[in-house]
């Protein structure tokens, strides 16, 4: 059999491996959802042992599913969430705490700190990215400041930070010894590297109180970071961009102007402007496209969009108006219009290009008439409205 490639996606709301051949068609693939944790409103984790647990399970059912071993694999790659926060052990590997989602908004209050000593132009310039609760920086400093001993730890380097992509590739290369690295895209959204010099930025270390001794080795999107252990023993673990990063390098957004829109949980606009960074003055993130292997990194302009797929899965999970996802389609066509509804769908503040973290969602233009096939389409078209804003 030729050489095969695989690749783990963890996402916001499942894990998936697929097994592919090397022109990217698909032999096999498996996924499993995780669970959504709301401890109170604005809050989000995930539990970083089912996200490791559902990878494991993921990529030995789909190597079951394709008939192929470890040894037939040429290499394997990860992509993720990007600003979900973990905090973990580095002696056993236990998390500290749940990972702190990418739309969790508790830092909201941190974030108005900040900007009242009037940092946050600095931020912006180093990092291309607005004060806000979406990034991973004042996660971790949340989570520093609020589990007992948690920021001596970090600062000994006895708890290890990361995002999603830190945890499973250190996962992956054995725990406890195992790689603890970063890719630069997923490194570009922590709000503690400098978008330019691809270092983590001191200056930055300070405004938010971050140990340097926690974070992980910052390297590109396209190398040999080690190899794996358990199902996947002896592959070459050799790529790592965060999710929104690999699906505009996936579509081939390789030169300057191109650009694409993945709908998701949420919705994400990214631009390639080429090897220099341009900062925004329309309420767009400046971000790392990829840099591959030793070549000049590669940067974007990002409408980040927070709740979009989201809104589907709200509707059936905590209003009930549909059973399975797929539903919304055909309920959304049983009304000839939106009836005068519209969703703003808030549930995170408002993203790009406001950046709101204190907006809250809305259902506005509700009479007698409406029925749930008015919310249904309301809540397809706010996907639609949010984009043309960003575009």
């Amino acid at each position: 059999m030729s050489k095969l490639l695989g690749a783990l996606d963890q996402g916001t709301t499942s894990t998936r491996f697929i097994v592919m051949r090397s022109h990217g068609g698909i032999i096999a693939q498996a996924q499993r959802e995780h669970r959504q944790i709301y401890p109170r409103p604005g809050w989000v984790e995930h539990d970083a042992v089912e996200i490791w647990r559902n990878a494991q399970t993921v990529i030995e059912a789909a190597l079951a599913e394709s008939n192929v071993s470890a040894s037939d694999l040429s290499a394997v790659g990860v992509t993720n969430q990007r600003e979900t926060t973990v905090l973990w052990d580095a002696a056993t590997g236990a998390p500290l705490h749940h990972a702190i989602v990418w739309m969790d908004t508790r830092t909201q209050a941190a974030v108005d700190r900040i900007a009242a000593q009037g940092l946050g132009d600095l931020v912006r310039a180093k990092t291309g990215l607005p004060l806000a609760s979406y990034f991973s920086a004042l996660k971790l400093a949340w989570l520093l400041d609020e589990i007992p001993g948690a920021r001596a730890r970090a600062a000994q380097g006895a708890a290890l930070f990361g995002t999603i992509d830190s945890w499973i590739i250190w996962n992956l290369t054995g725990g406890p010894g195992g790689r603890h690295l970063i890719d630069a895209t997923n490194a570009s959204r922590t709000q503690l590297m400098n978008v330019e010099t691809l270092n983590w930025d001191e200056e930055l270390l300070r405004i938010f109180d971050i140990p340097p001794a926690c974070l992980p080795k910052i390297c590109s999107s396209s190398e040999v970071y080690g190899e794996c252990v358990g199902a996947l023993a002896g592959v070459p673990l050799a790529g790592a961009l965060g999710d929104q990063h690999a699906a505009l390098l996936g579509q081939a957004c390789v030169n300057v102007g191109d650009a694409k829109n993945t709908y998701g949980t949420g919705c994400f606009l990214l631009m390639n402007v080429g090897e220099t960074p341009r900062i925004s003055t329309k309420g767009l993130l400046t971000t790392l496209a990829y840099q591959l292997g030793d070549a000049k990194p590669c940067y974007a302009l990002e409408g980040s969009i927070a709740i979009a797929g989201a809104l589907v899965q709200w509707l059936r999970d905590n209003l009930g108006i549909i059973k399975e996802s797929r539903e919304i389609e055909a309920l959304a066509r049983s009304v000839p219009d939106n009836g005068d509804v519209y969703f703003v769908p808030a549930f995170s503040g408002l993203f790009a290009p406001r950046w709101r973290g204190d907006a809250r969602g809305i259902i506005a233009g509700l009479t007698r008439f409406s029925n749930k096939g008015h919310i249904a389409r309301a809540a397809l078209e706010a996907a639609a409205f949010q984009t043309r804003e960003v575009l």
